[in-house]
């Protein structure tokens, strides 16, 4: 069975461009969520194996959302999705525990890389 992907973002279109990567690729998309406290909330559901998050979303950002997933899960693995130009976001995404991050837009090679690292 192909390893379960929690896909977090507030834009519907990113999340079936996300989902779309993955399933070409094997993965299996566990579930999705629109903010980081569906994010929280879907974690502790569907324990997935792993999580891409957006940085900038409604009710609770990306970073935020780590911190408490990283509270559940010590070991969550998660790879942050950010626009050009978040620089320190991405900064403040890996001290508060991602494992690595992708920019978008998305080039299909480099998601499936990150998660390959992260992952395997």
């Amino acid at each position: 069975m192909g390893k379960r992907i929690l896909i977090v973002d507030d834009a519907s279109f990113m999340r079936m461009v996300i989902k779309g990567f993955l399933t070409k690729n094997g993965y299996e998309v566990a579930d999705e969520a629109a903010n980081g406290e569906e994010a929280v909330a879907k974690y502790k559901a569907v324990n997935p194996d792993l999580v891409t998050m957006d940085i900038t979303m409604p009710e609770m950002d990306g970073i935020q959302a780590v911190k408490e997933i990283r509270k559940i899960d010590s070991n969550a693995k998660i790879i942050m999705c950010s626009a050009m130009g978040q620089q320190d976001m991405v900064v403040q995404a890996i001290q508060a525990g991602a494992r690595d991050f992708v920019v978008k837009p998305f080039q299909e090679e480099r998601v499936i890389e990150a998660i390959k690292k992260v992952i395997d």
